[in-house]
């Protein structure tokens, strides 16, 4: 018996195995393109019969039919299942269901191997531009929070180990840098994207006079692909993508270590608000930043579908080849994860309070302002290497006899070098070392206000 029910089954002899229908079938997450495999068709419709490969009225009654069809997924009227296969085979059925053997004319001069792709950059299309406009809101909300913590100092880490104190605004706009970064990743893979693959049909195009300039019009595609073997073999740009979002979630996985250590009682530099922690099942008094340690976490499962897609294409021999189904899962996966981390994370650091007397009193610490002391004695002449030694040794200095700089008399700086003046204890103080630093990219107050002037200038008004 001919496997008849399937559109390919002209020279089977056998019906597909229920167990192969349900091992192949990738409807159950394939259905969530529905609506860009729909758009697709309408297009490809409308090319067809302006190039008179079918009749204007059939052209017309496809389009209809695939409207309604899209509407009545919407409502949920329509279900899928495993012998569907995948989105393309369940939409066409249902076309012909609706309107026979009209229907059937649809996949003229087209495959599903470059009908999948087309799904596939309309979809990541989209989804970049969501992801961008995330990425936009948290930008903004950092410079809201970079603008009110203006006078906030910190002490700034290297090594984990106190090294010289920062505004915290500084700080903030460190990460403002990292998303820039991160959009203009997405932006230029968006281009590569932007690529129609609609008429490469199986592998080698169609021998059908179709217009793919005309098809890249009706859906906004600035090019067409240039090669078609490379059109249904190429996963470059999905690979491209999650690697982008690899990077953004490694950059909000950053973010979160140091919320999730300033929020601990040793360094109390900040208090995540309870909307956004939650509570011990056993300890009453927990207070724990899971949405944060979550963001960490998910970051390796975006990692994972990096992995996952590098290994799947690493292998393949040209052109299209079944094992591409599995590209949809890791790619919808990271998709979603760096959606829901931007928007959750952006919420709860705008409502993040920010203990700015803990930080300054941490700032006061650690001997953070001996570099400023070994540049002051530059400033005198002496060689760097010199005075980083010297400065060395009133550290050390201090550590044995229990003192900060700022507690040292004069007569005890000049015990290391005779040039030391009593404007050295003015040098060592926080907001001078802060505002000494006031070059292009530096944590002088004016060097970040001048950066978010720069910003809002560029970015509109944030």
């Amino acid at each position: 018996m001919a496997n008849a029910k399937k559109v390919w089954g002209g020279r089977f002899q056998k019906p597909t195995a229920k167990s192969v229908e349900k091992f192949t079938a990738s409807i159950h997450y394939d259905k969530r393109l529905y609506q860009y495999d729909i758009e697709g068709s309408i297009a490809h419709a409308a090319m067809l019969a302006k190039q008179g490969i079918i009749a204007k009225g059939e052209a017309e009654k496809i389009v209809a039919a695939l409207t309604a069809i899209k509407k009545d997924v919407e409502k949920g009227k329509i279900a899928f299942n495993p012998s569907d296969e995948d989105i393309h085979m369940a939409i066409e059925k249902e076309l012909i269901s609706r309107i026979g053997d009209t229907g059937g004319k649809l996949h003229t001069a087209r495959s599903r191997n470059d009908q999948v792709v087309l799904d596939v950059r309309l979809f990541l299309r989209a989804e970049i531009d969501n992801v961008l406009s995330l990425l936009k809101a948290l930008q903004s909300q950092l410079v809201r929070s970079a603008k009110s913590e203006i006078k906030t100092i910190m002490p700034g880490y290297t090594h984990m180990q106190k090294a010289q104190p920062v505004l915290l605004s500084h700080y903030l706009l460190a990460f403002w840098e990292m998303l820039e970064r991160d959009g203009q990743r997405l932006r230029d893979c968006r281009g590569r994207v932007d690529i129609l693959p609609l008429g490469a049909a199986a592998l080698a195009g169609t021998s059908l006079p179709i217009d793919r300039s005309y098809t890249a019009k009706l859906l906004d595609f600035p090019q067409v692909s240039k090669n078609s073997m490379d059109t249904v073999a190429d996963r470059d740009f999905i690979a491209e993508f999650i690697f982008a979002s690899s990077l953004v979630m490694m950059h909000l996985s950053r973010f979160c270590e140091d919320l999730i250590l300033w929020s601990s009682d040793e360094f109390g530099f900040v208090e995540i608000s309870d909307a956004y922690t939650t509570g011990s099942s056993i300890m009453p008094q927990k207070k724990n930043p899971d949405v944060a340690e979550l963001i960490r976490g998910k970051a390796a499962r975006v990692y994972g579908d990096l992995f996952a897609i590098m290994t799947l294409l690493k292998g393949l021999p040209m052109a299209y080849n079944r094992d591409l189904q599995e590209d949809k899962e890791p790619l919808f996966d990271a998709v979603d994860t760096v959606k829901d981390c931007l928007q959750i994370f952006t919420e709860a650091i705008g409502q993040t309070k920010f203990n700015a007397a803990r930080m300054y009193a941490a700032a006061q610490g650690g001997f953070s302002t001996a570099t400023d002391v070994a540049e002051y004695l530059v400033r005198k002449g002496v060689p760097f290497r010199e005075s980083h030694e010297i400065v060395g040794k009133i550290v050390a200095y201090c550590i044995k006899n229990k003192k900060t700089m700022d507690e040292l008399l004069l007569i005890e700086y000049q015990k290391f070098y005779k040039g030391f003046t009593a404007d050295i204890k003015e040098s060592i103080k926080l907001e001078k070392a802060i505002n000494s630093r006031s070059h292009k990219g530096g944590t002088a107050t004016a060097a970040v206000l001048e950066r978010i002037r720069e910003i809002e200038k560029n970015s509109g008004n944030i």
